[in-house]
């Protein structure tokens, strides 16, 4: 059961990583604005996420589309995500694959 759910929550990450801030060419997952993924023994999936302001113009559309591709993989049933500022996001939640594909590392 253990490796099931290792292996669905790679799963998520995976699919996280096709998601991209219409702003900046990175993945969601790799920018640092996914805090929290959880995943139950039913496939019940819980994603914590921010946006890189409270004004960004995806606001309404980027959680959505979170939603509509994690709902997509196998075995998941549903799917709840949920917006928080807080912490609120800066650059170093960026990941080393971001900072590479920016060019700040």
């Amino acid at each position: 059961m253990a490796n099931e759910f290792l292996s669905k929550e790679a799963d998520i990450i995976d699919a996280l990583k096709t998601i991209y801030d219409p702003e900046i060419p990175v993945n969601i997952y790799d920018l640092g604005l996914i805090y929290e993924v959880d995943v139950n023994d039913e496939g019940r999936v819980r994603i914590v996420m921010t946006l890189t302001s409270p004004n960004c113009p995806v606001a309404e559309s980027l959680p959505v589309e979170v939603q509509e591709t994690v709902a997509d993989i196998s075995g998941v049933t549903s799917v709840e995500v949920n917006m928080t500022f807080d912490p609120p996001w800066d650059r170093d939640m960026l990941s080393d694959e971001a900072l590479l594909e920016l060019g700040l590392l």
